[in-house]
């Protein structure tokens, strides 16, 4: 099985407390920060890790905008960076 990609739009203040929730559930997931100033950061999930990061997410979304976010693949940063393999 293969690490799982997941994109999301989030508040740009948020990103740190979203990095440092997932850090302290240690090794559920890894978030990079794809685009600052949109809010977008990409989950790396581990296999067996989805259903986890899914609660995670949803508790966390009763009081912050998380919104699944689909990465162009027009997007010079994205392809540049190779965040869509």
């Amino acid at each position: 099985m293969e690490i799982t990609k997941r994109y999301y739009r989030v508040e740009r203040k948020d990103i740190s407390f979203l990095k440092f929730i997932f850090e302290a559930y240690d090794g559920i997931a890894v978030i990079t920060t794809v685009d600052r100033p949109e809010g977008i950061i990409m989950f790396r999930i581990p296999p067996g890790c989805e259903n986890d990061v899914d609660t995670v997410l949803q508790d966390l979304g009763k009081n912050m905008m998380i919104e699944e976010y689909i990465p162009d693949t027009n997007d010079e940063f994205v392809k540049s960076r190779n965040m869509l393999t």
